[in-house]
């Protein structure tokens, strides 16, 4: 029930995306609701590639198969967490409760998904390099050994965190944990990729036809 998050190496680059400009799917918040919209919006490419982009609350956001150390991992954007810097990860994802991680560079969310295998999972709040809060969750990545009064103060510390980096979502943890669900409309990420849940099928990241 322990050391359950298995993925190996890990670096920036696994969150690379090629691209070359055109309108893309996002996965559009809905304020405390668990159901997505689903948005297209127009992203450019930087260096052939797309990255987040804070100033239009695009996010990036990966699932990382975390079980059986395949690699596998699920690609894309998000809007409404208001994240103007960092990474907010969790090995708490309904319902294959895989690693889920949105940030806004590359490098915060490796830092983030690297700590939540050093923790063996649990939940962790990025700044660039710095952890700045986290809550372990070792047992199975979902729950935790420690007294009820750490477990609080953590809850608390990394909701504060994720204040810290610009979230403006009430419960940004809770919320996080059903963006891989892929049984509740419209648009969800799970490691396969994202998924049309209106239409129950795998759907690439360009929306151009």
């Amino acid at each position: 029930m322990r050391h359950t998050v298995r993925i190996g190496a890990l670096g920036p680059e696994i969150f690379r995306i090629p691209w070359q400009g055109g309108r893309a799917r996002v996965i559009g918040l809905v304020p405390g609701q668990i159901v997505t919209e689903s948005l297209v919006e127009e992203l450019p490419a930087h260096a052939g590639e797309a990255r987040a982009d804070p100033a239009r609350d695009l996010a990036k956001i990966a699932v990382i198969e975390r079980h059986l150390g395949t690699g596998r991992t699920g690609l894309g954007f998000a809007r409404g967490f208001g994240l103007q810097r960092g990474a907010l990860a969790s090995t708490v994802a309904h319902d294959a409760h895989n690693i889920v991680v949105v940030g806004t560079s590359d490098a915060a969310m490796a830092v983030a998904v690297r700590r939540l295998a050093n923790l063996g999972g649990g939940i962790v709040v990025v700044d660039g390099a710095e952890v700045l809060a986290e809550l372990p969750l070792p047992v199975a990545g979902l729950l935790s050994d420690a007294p009820l009064d750490e477990v609080v103060a953590r809850s608390h510390a990394i909701v504060a965190a994720a204040r810290e980096l610009g979230c403006t979502v009430e419960a940004p943890f809770q919320l996080l944990s059903f963006l891989a669900l892929s049984v509740i409309p419209s648009l969800k990420l799970t490691d396969r990729g994202l998924v049309d849940v209106d239409r129950f099928e795998l759907v690439p990241l360009a929306a151009d036809p």
